[in-house]
């Protein structure tokens, strides 16, 4: 048997899959396309994570963009963050008559059926789409301490204001709520006393340093994120005529702002994990959520982010979601994150540095070690639209590194227009949906009413003057120790004067 047999005997036997699938392309091997060998990812397994990387241009927002729509035709709604702004074109159907896809998928002997898949956009900032909320109620008082970066002194105290909060009924709904209720209780004689009493003595100083923290979130952007109506995650699971809903954030704007975006990821993959219900061994999951350009997000986040994502990525899996990293290299990504993911789809990696060296030798160390082709030298050669690529089998086996010729998008591989923006969004329940306000007293106007009321049992009363009730003006001369001090000078004056005069009429004599 000769090695390309051999090649497409085993390739065959660890591709190929019982149920459902997602195909990627076709292999190549000596620089050619086999035609009997497809790539394909075992539609089960999408809830066991993955790596999509390459340098800038190899294709690899290319490659989310097909399995996005991919998984959308087989009714799995995704989550797609889009932190350049160029994955909103999956709503919009690829040219038919495009040259480059023509001829790619017919080298592939692949159909190409250009078609738009079902596209929902949302925004956690200024974007056109659903606005995306959460309230600091949501968060609970650890997560909204680990967005803060708090020492453990002001979490414990997070936690106590979270309590005095449900205790006193006070709904902590936006930043303004839990920077007014840190305020009164450090300001107002009233809420010190009420805090000391039932929860103990908090120093000023720690909740000064909690206000300065809360400040400096206010100033990335991220009152904008708090507030109601709370964005539901079941909204994310939508199915529209059998194909799987994409739901595209719209980040263009945040990429200065890192921790509005740890805010929202925290917020995001908390809400999921909390109320997706388990589920079980399935054909297929539930949600699949991309996170595009996944270097800048792990290069700025916090460390409570990191940590949440590596919590994450290993007991989410459980609720079928998946979740997919798009970076330049796999070395963006933390070793606790990366040795939890299934999926790995690598782009061409560039050797220009020692540095860049080191990352290709980190790269190939990831992947199974493969006798058909020399991992270091083709990963640098490898063109546009061409990727290595090995996931899981059914039984959750990895399977052989495979040189893979990606098809084409059936969608548009640009963006939408503002027109074509601007329709999805007017067409859009969820857009109606979620940008009503909702106006109702929150803990910030309790508050703010009960120093006003105790302001005004602190100004004496004031009374209207009559002629029968006036009480007469006091001068000086109404103090008693002023009348004796007063009848004494007048006694010593008048015998002074006696004492002259009687000399006086002695000389006359």
């Amino acid at each position: 048997m000769s090695q390309k047999d051999s090649f497409i005997q085993e390739m065959q036997s660890r591709y190929s899959y019982k149920n459902d699938k997602i195909v990627l392309g076709k292999a190549k091997f000596e620089g050619e396309i086999v035609e009997e060998v497809e790539i394909a990812i075992a539609l089960k397994t999408m809830n066991r994570h993955g790596l999509i990387g390459g340098a800038t241009g190899t294709g690899k927002t290319k490659s989310l963009q097909i399995i996005a729509e991919q998984l959308s035709l087989k009714s799995v709604p995704t989550l797609l963050m889009d932190i350049k702004g160029d994955l909103s074109g999956i709503g919009a159907a690829a040219n038919a008559s495009d040259k480059n896809a023509v001829d790619r998928m017919s080298a592939l002997n692949l159909p190409f059926d250009p078609q738009a898949s079902p596209v929902e956009l949302l925004s956690i900032s200024g974007e056109p789409g659903v606005r995306l909320r959460a309230t600091v109620e949501d968060f609970g008082p650890i997560l909204f301490s680990k967005i803060l970066e708090l020492n453990e002194t002001q979490e414990s105290i997070i936690s106590i204001i979270f309590k005095y909060c449900e205790d006193k009924k006070l709904p902590l709904i936006d930043l303004e709520d839990i920077r007014r209720v840190l305020q009164y209780v450090t300001d107002s004689a009233v809420g010190k006393e009420e805090l000391n009493s039932n929860y103990g003595t908090i120093a000023p100083a720690s909740l000064g340093a909690i206000l300065r923290k809360i400040v400096g979130l206010e100033q990335q952007g991220a009152s904008k994120f708090f507030g109601e109506p709370s964005f539901d995650v079941q909204d994310l699971l939508k199915i529209e005529d059998g194909k799987g809903i994409v739901n595209i954030i719209r980040l263009v704007d945040i990429q200065n702002q890192p921790n509005l975006f740890s805010t929202f990821m925290l917020s995001l993959l908390n809400k999921i994990y909390s109320e997706f219900p388990e589920a079980g061994d399935s054909d297929k999951p539930k949600l699949v959520i991309f996170i595009d350009e996944a270097h800048l997000i792990f290069k700025e986040a916090t460390k409570a982010l990191l940590s949440q994502i590596e919590t994450m990525v290993k007991l989410i899996r459980s609720k079928g979601v998946g979740l997919y990293f798009v970076t330049q290299v796999p070395g963006d990504v933390p070793d606790a994150v990366l040795s939890q993911l299934g999926l790995k789809i690598q782009h061409a990696l560039r050797g220009f540095t020692a540095k860049d060296r080191k990352e290709i030798t980190k790269a190939i160390e990831n992947y199974p070690t493969t006798t058909y082709y020399k991992a270091d030298e083709v990963i640098t050669q490898l063109g546009i639209g061409e990727a290595f690529v090995t996931a899981l089998d059914e039984k959750g086996i990895p399977t052989p590194l495979a040189y893979t010729y990606m098809r084409a998008p059936n969608s548009r591989m640009d963006v939408l227009t503002n027109e074509e923006i601007n329709s999805i969004v007017s067409n859009s329940s969820l857009v109606k949906k979620y940008d009503q306000n909702i106006d109702r007293q929150t803990a910030n106007e309790i508050l703010s009413q009960e120093l006003e009321q105790q302001k005004n049992i602190e100004k004496p009363v004031s009374r209207t003057t009559s002629s029968r009730s006036a009480p007469r003006e006091q001068d000086w001369t109404d103090n008693k120790m002023v009348r004796d001090v007063s009848r004494t000078a007048t006694r010593k004056l008048i015998d002074w004067g006696m004492k002259i005069l009687m000399n006086v009429l002695k000389g006359k004599k």
